[in-house]
């Protein structure tokens, strides 16, 4: 994959150029950008397959050739390279396909090339496509900081989302993920989506397949892609199976 650095700081680039050149199937554009008219520029010129990119440069921001660049008919993915996590959800809202904290590390830039190159480009405008549409609809990614950096989990993925003490648990389609938001705070954000089950759970309506009772009579929501069963309390039970009729 043919990548493209776009950095104002030297340091910066010179960093992320030693971390691609440890990573074999990659190879760097002949030349780096330093603000974002050279981004567009460069982009035109080299062809390349991804953009690692800075959000705060010269002339144009990151954020501004971003959006310039999912107007393209074949955008190359965009990965930003950032000091700054409060610009993830504006990151995905122009098509990015992923989002690292500064000073980036090798492992975490490796996974994010690996994401991004699986993404072929109908895949990408079908994601500018998607972004803009949720962009009028509010949040369409969560966001959560892990050990792999800053993650955006898409909220459609979300399979259901439990509490324990502070912290909520996503379970989605790529794993588990813990985040800040309460499920209150989830659950009026997202009423055509998320249903309560229980004080302590919400499920997506698309992933629920059916119900049933377990040992003790107990009502159990059975999701797609999720082996376990979870407790719908009594008091959810009728509203429950009120959904399932409409569903």
């Amino acid at each position: 994959m043919k990548i493209l650095i776009a950095d104002d700081e030297s340091l910066a680039r010179e960093r992320l150029m030693r971390l691609i050149n440890n990573i074999a199937g990659h190879q760097l554009t002949p030349e780096a950008a330093t603000n974002g008219l050279q981004v567009l520029e460069f982009v035109e010129r080299y062809q390349p397959d991804i953009i690692l990119l800075d959000i705060q440069m010269p002339l144009l921001d990151g954020l501004q050739v971003a959006a310039r660049l999912s107007g393209l008919p074949t955008p190359p993915a965009i990965i930003f390279c950032t000091a700054h996590n409060e610009f993830a959800l504006q990151a995905f809202d122009v098509s990015a396909v992923g989002y690292l904290v500064k000073p980036v590390r090798a492992e975490q830039l490796e996974a994010a090339l690996k994401n991004a190159s699986k993404i072929n480009r109908t895949q990408l405008n079908q994601l500018a496509k998607a972004s803009s549409q949720a962009e009028q609809k509010g949040r369409s990614h969560l966001t959560a900081r892990t050990h792999r950096g800053l993650e955006l989990i898409p909220v459609q993925e979300i399979i259901c989302l439990q509490a324990d003490h502070k912290y909520v648990t996503l379970k989605h389609l790529d794993g588990e993920t813990l985040i800040d938001d309460s499920l209150k705070t989830l659950e009026e954000e997202f009423p055509e989506l998320f249903v309560r089950i229980h004080r302590n759970a919400l499920v997506n309506r698309n992933f629920i397949e059916g119900l049933q009772r377990n040992a003790v009579g107990q009502v159990q929501i059975r999701l797609k892609q999720l082996d376990e069963l979870l407790i719908v309390s009594r008091r959810h039970v009728p509203s429950v199976r009120k959904l399932m009729d409409e569903l």
